[in-house]
C-alpha cells in the first residue's frame, strides 16, 4: 500500500503555512510575507521540477538528458552561493570548481562501486541531494574563512613577518572555519534515527517500502551527503586560502564590508 497526496490534500496542507504566518504575526517578527513567498516559490519550483523529472524518467529515455540536468545544477548552485556570499572573492568560480569536483568524486564512487545502478531515477535525485547540501555548507565555510581572515589579519601578518609561508600562517584559522562548516553535518549524522527520521527514509516508508530497505537507502544517502559536504568545503577552503594571499606571500586587501 502506498500513500499518495491528492491536490485537495496539497491545498489543505497550506494550513500549515498559515500556522507559521500566524505565529510570525503574533510575535511581531515581520516574516509573514517571506514565509508565504518561500512557500509559493517552493511549490512552483517543485512543480516545474516534477514536469522535468516526468520527462527524464520516461521508460527508454536517454540517460544523457539526466547528465545534462546535473550539469545545469552545478552552475546554478554556484550562482546561489555567489548571491549568498558576495563578500567572498571569486566565490562563484570557487563554488563551481567545488561542486564540479564533488560531483565527479562522489557520484564516481557511488556508481563506480555499483552501490546504485546508473539510471536517471538514481542519478538526478542523488545529484540534487549532494549539490543541495553542499551548497549550504559551501556558503558557511566561505563566509567563515573570510571572517576569520578579516578578524585575525594582524596575527596572520605577524606570522608572515616571522617567516611563515601564507599557507602555514593561515592554517589554524582555516581549520577553524572548516570545523564550523562540517560540525553541523556531523551532528546531524549522529542524530539520525534517534532524534528524527530523514526525508529519504520517511518518503520511502510513506511510499510503502519495507522499513529495512528504507534504512539501507537512507544510510547510503546520509554517507553521500556527509562525503559531498566534506569534499565541497575542503575544495573551497583550499582555493580560497590561496586567493587571500599573493604569489609573494602577502595578505590581500579585501573591500570593506557593507
Amino acid at each position: 500500500m502506498t500513500t499518495s497526496v491528492s491536490f485537495v490534500g496539497l491545498a489543505l496542507a497550506s494550513s500549515l503555512v498559515f500556522v507559521a504566518v500566524v505565529l510570525s504575526m503574533w510575535q511581531h517578527l515581520g516574516l509573514g510575507r517571506q514565509i508565504v513567498w518561500a512557500s509559493v516559490r517552493a511549490l512552483v519550483q517543485l512543480l516545474i521540477v516534477g514536469v522535468v523529472l516526468a520527462f527524464l524518467l520516461q521508460p527508454g529515455q536517454s540517460i544523457w538528458w539526466s547528465f545534462a540536468w546535473v550539469l545545469l545544477m552545478v552552475p546554478f548552485a554556484a550562482g546561489v552561493v555567489a548571491r549568498r556570499a558576495p563578500e567572498v572573492p571569486r566565490v562563484r568560480w570557487l563554488a563551481l570548481v567545488a561542486f564540479g569536483t564533488t560531483t565527479i568524486v562522489i557520484l564516481g564512487l557511488l556508481f563506480g562501486l555499483r552501490i546504485f545502478p546508473l539510471e536517471p531515477r538514481t542519478l538526478v535525485p542523488l545529484a540534487g541531494m549532494m549539490i543541495g547540501n553542499s551548497m549550504t555548507a559551501t556558503v558557511l565555510v566561505a563566509t567563515r574563512i573570510v571572517a576569520e581572515f578579516r578578524e585575525k589579519r594582524p596575527l596572520i601578518e605577524v606570522r608572515l613577518a616571522l617567516g611563515f609561508r601564507s599557507r602555514d600562517a593561515f592554517l589554524p584559522y582555516l581549520r577553524s572555519a572548516l570545523k564550523t562548516a562540517l560540525v553541523p553535518q556531523i551532528e546531524t549524522t549522529k542524530a539520525v534515527g534517534i532524534v528524527f527520521l530523514p526525508g529519504a527514509m520517511t518518503g520511502l516508508i510513506l511510499a510503502g517500502v519495507d522499513p529495512i530497505e528504507a534504512v539501507r537507502v537512507q544510510v547510503v544517502v546520509m554517507y553521500l551527503v556527509l562525503g559531498s559536504v566534506a569534499v565541497a568545503t575542503s575544495t573551497v577552503a583550499l582555493g580560497l586560502s590561496r586567493t587571500l594571499f599573493t604569489a609573494d606571500q602577502r595578505a590581500v586587501h579585501l573591500p570593506e564590508e557593507r
